[in-house]
């Protein structure tokens, strides 16, 4: 167990005491996650994170909440790998806009050693020189490609887990859970930060929640970045008609996360398009100190750099530094 100010840092949360945390009565729950936020963090300060989508649809997976599963008949217009200067034109605006960290999406099953992945480590190359955190989200991996991602300048990968491993099955059956485990050890063998977190709204129950939570807290290393997914409904997909999340379901989700994992940054992502102003600084309030910026996530819709602005003016927020507390272990390339 490691400390901090003070206060220990866990990998031992039982089902019992992540319970209890998360059925608090909300007010208590809100207060307790924002004193331990201004703990750790600056409170005022978001990290922004812009999500572009390099490689769209036709993906083999058969994710159920995913628009750009090849099986699924959406809206979604499939288009092959961009070309590396287009990526680095978009990095750019997205840094002029704010961003901080520039996090590149392929709609793969895995990493393929081949002209794509080159050109994957040369766009890597490119952000990193404008000095900006580099996350990549194209599915699974091995060790040597994390290695390679991390010579290039990769600063993160994104790998959620999605849901507990019990309900996993009912989401996906093209891979499984450990998967996605095995995926997150190889990017923390190669010295790489971990984003990894989850969606509610998909049919789970509270304790799927708890689960995953309990996942990734339990982990030796907390991952450096925790998404909380709103699911974004879409036609075509076998969730289509789900309801929307009730914004005090990700409070609880949010604030169950920040105190269970002090350090991390636990990002507002998915779902963002549809809550006010409002339910967004609950959010904050209730330990979010990140969000996605830009009008799309991939390829779902996400609030316009204007309204984030505005946003961020009425709440009194300022984007998050580039690399502010750069992990010690993620110096090494030993596992952790």
């Amino acid at each position: 167990m490691e400390s901090k100010n003070g206060l220990e840092i866990r990998h031992n949360w039982t089902s019992k005491e992540v319970q209890e945390i998360y059925d608090m009565p909300i007010l208590d729950l809100l207060y307790r996650a924002a004193t331990i936020q201004r703990q750790y963090h600056t409170a005022s300060e978001v990290q922004v994170c812009t999500l572009l989508s390099v490689k769209t649809g036709g993906c083999p997976e058969d994710c159920s909440y995913c628009p750009q599963a090849a099986r699924y008949h959406t809206d979604v217009k499939v288009h092959k790998l961009l070309d590396v200067d287009e990526v680095l034109t978009k990095a750019s605006i997205a840094k002029q806009n704010g961003s901080t960290r520039f996090c590149m999406g392929a709609a793969w099953r895995n990493i393929r050693d081949n002209r794509d992945f080159d050109k994957v480590l040369e766009m890597v190359r490119g952000v990193k020189d404008m000095n900006m955190e580099v996350c990549c989200t194209m599915g699974m991996l091995t060790e040597s490609q994390a290695q390679k991602l991390k010579d290039a300048g990769l600063y993160a990968y994104n790998h959620n887990l999605d849901t507990s491993e019990e309900f996993y099955d009912e989401i996906i059956s093209t891979r499984e859970y450990d998967d996605r485990l095995s995926t997150i050890k190889h990017v923390r063998k190669a010295g790489l930060t971990v984003c990894s977190g989850g969606i509610i709204g998909m049919g789970e129950t509270d304790e799927d929640r708890r689960k995953m939570l309990m996942t990734l807290a339990n982990m030796p290393v907390h991952p450096e970045s925790v998404p909380v997914n709103a699911l974004v409904p879409v036609e075509g997909t076998p969730l289509a008609e789900q309801p929307r999340v009730p914004v005090w379901d990700m409070v609880r989700m949010i604030a169950t996360a920040r105190i269970m994992m002090p350090m991390s940054q636990v990002r507002l992502s998915a779902g963002r398009e549809r809550m006010p102003v409002s339910e967004q600084a609950l959010c904050f309030m209730a330990g979010a100190s990140s969000i996605f910026a830009g009008e799309k996530l991939l390829t779902t819709p996400n609030p316009s750099v204007d309204q984030d602005k505005m946003m961020f003016d009425i709440l009194g927020l300022k984007p998050r530094p580039a690399y502010k507390n750069k992990p010690a272990h993620v110096e090494e390339n030993t596992a952790s």
